[in-house]
């Protein structure tokens, strides 16, 4: 009768350890945030997962490409005006894109 008691305190012991430690991961996993942006493709490299772009101000960066949006690369090309969901960390810092669409043609 003993050891059952124990271990029956071990076992809520341990289902009670893993609710915990799964609760503490989830907020870490809300704290990135997103943004999209309308700009220019001027490449890509889908072996590199990479996309160069052009925003409104002219300038030119490259970005890494992640998730889906690894997939969408081989819907665009060179010249395209397209709309970029980038992912951000709980800082603002920018980590990549994880969506790309083609970007609605401007109202005349």
């Amino acid at each position: 009768m003993n050891m059952r008691m124990i271990a029956l305190v071990m076992a809520v012991a341990l289902v009670a350890g893993l609710a915990f430690a799964a609760g503490a991961k989830a907020p870490a996993k809300a704290a990135g945030t997103t943004h999209n942006m309308t700009v220019q493709v001027v490449s890509f490299d889908v072996t590199a997962k990479t996309i160069t772009i052009k925003d409104d101000k002219g300038e030119t960066k490259t970005a890494p490409v992640m998730g889906k949006a690894i997939g969408e690369l081989k819907t665009v090309k060179a010249g395209d005006m397209v709309m970029l969901t980038c992912k951000d960390n709980a800082k603002g810092e920018h980590q990549g894109i994880i969506a790309i669409k083609a970007a609605k043609p401007a109202a005349k």
